[in-house]
């Protein structure tokens, strides 16, 4: 089993900056993938963002690309999502999640989920 905890969310201004941070605890083992997914109302829950716990090798969704970074602190067993210049099409709940797969995007790989945490960007 897996435990993962977000914290970070929050209301920030359009162009701001939030980093979020997922507590990950449990049996996790270097070939897994931690990943961060986002959800709006009544829309399926998409990427953003994985990194290979064993690695360190990083993906993006194209919509984040080169705003927002995902990094690793091992000591801490800690991912961290930093966004920067912000957009209200960013606002969603977003989600930290483990799968036993490598660098895989489809949620449906991902078997231990966080409980989320809210990011509102306003305009």
């Amino acid at each position: 089993q897996v435990q993962l905890v977000e914290s970070g969310g929050g209301l920030v201004q359009t162009g701001g900056s939030l980093r979020l941070s997922c507590a990950v605890s449990g049996r996790i083992f270097s070939g897994y993938t931690v990943g961060w997914f986002r959800q709006t109302p009544g829309k399926e829950r998409e990427f953003v963002a994985h990194i290979w716990w064993g690695g360190g090798t990083t993906n993006y969704a194209d919509s984040v690309k080169g705003r927002f970074t995902i990094s690793r602190d091992s000591t801490k067993n800690t991912v961290y999502l930093q966004m920067n210049s912000l957009k209200p099409e960013d606002t969603a709940v977003y989600y930290c999640a483990a799968s036993s797969m490598i660098g895989v995007t489809d949620k449906t790989t991902y078997a231990y989920w966080g409980q989320g945490t809210q990011v509102t960007v306003s305009s």
